[in-house]
């Protein structure tokens, strides 16, 4: 039996990434899960993969009523919801410096980080309060614990952070533990379109760039992971094995938001 028999877990941006990867644990681990994903094509594709214990549920997460129905949806068809895990969110290349920022990029940044898992929690805690309980996982970011350049993206995943604590003050009568996951540098498929053929090109050229990213790399060797490294902290949160933890957030980024190591050019 797994650590997840018969639960049912609702997950957000579950076409790709982190999302899709902590579906495949959770329903190897005897859970059913609901696909969330705006993207039909990405949906209905991770949908086929993933079997007869996956619903796909067409959604726009930072819409009240989109959420609602994908809720109802998913209690309709698998009967409970045990899990939500907030997965879905990103930055913006337009989220530049607080004078220099359109307004748009700002309320468009917070809709998408911080009003999703608040739309999921509102419709979806009241089924798991009548479930007897339940695990609310959201996934914040490393830049939320530090700061960033990106200062609509950073403000939101610190919310997140706060979000988590009161979430796990308010319903821990009622059996519900809430926490977050803050990885760093993950090597999903949009990750690696982003940045990672940038940093090939750029570490086949001799030059300061690839010197201070090879030092870094030295100074922390766990900072990239892999989508199924936070799957599996996901599936850890999800199950009964973490029942002493609510409330909190798992930095997973290789120690960049715990301690400082200063490197010169000899590293």
């Amino acid at each position: 039996m797994g650590r997840l028999q018969d639960k049912v877990v609702f997950l957000t941006g579950a076409g790709a990434g982190i999302a899709k990867a902590t579906a495949r644990a959770c329903v190897r681990e005897g859970a059913r899960v609901a696909l969330i994903e705006i993207n039909r094509e990405a949906g209905q594709a991770a949908e086929r993969e993933i079997g007869a214990d996956a619903l796909f549920v067409e959604t726009d997460v930072t819409l009240d009523e989109s959420v609602r129905a994908a809720v109802d949806a998913t209690v309709r068809r698998f009967g409970r919801l045990d899990v939500i895990f907030n997965c879905a969110g990103g930055s913006l290349q337009e989220d530049v410096p607080v004078h220099e920022m359109d307004l748009e990029v700002w309320h468009r940044t917070i809709a998408l980080n911080l009003l999703h898992p608040f739309l999921t929690c509102r419709h979806g805690i009241p089924h798991m309060m009548r479930a007897g309980g339940g695990s609310i996982i959201n996934v914040t970011s490393h830049l939320g614990l530090m700061g960033s350049m990106k200062p609509a993206y950073a403000a939101t995943k610190g919310g997140i952070i706060s979000f988590t604590k009161t979430l796990a003050a308010q319903y821990v009568d009622y059996g519900i533990r809430a926490n977050a996951i803050a990885p760093g540098s993950v090597r999903t498929e949009r990750q690696i379109r982003r940045y990672e053929n940038r940093d090939y090109m750029l570490a086949e050229k001799p030059g300061r760039a690839a010197r201070e990213r090879a030092a870094f790399q030295k100074l922390y060797p766990f900072s990239k992971g892999d989508p199924e490294d936070i799957a599996s902290i996901a599936v850890f949160l999800a199950c009964d094995e973490s029942r002493m933890l609510t409330g909190t957030t798992l930095a997973a980024d290789g120690g960049r938001s715990s301690y400082l190591k200063v490197y010169t050019e000899e590293d």
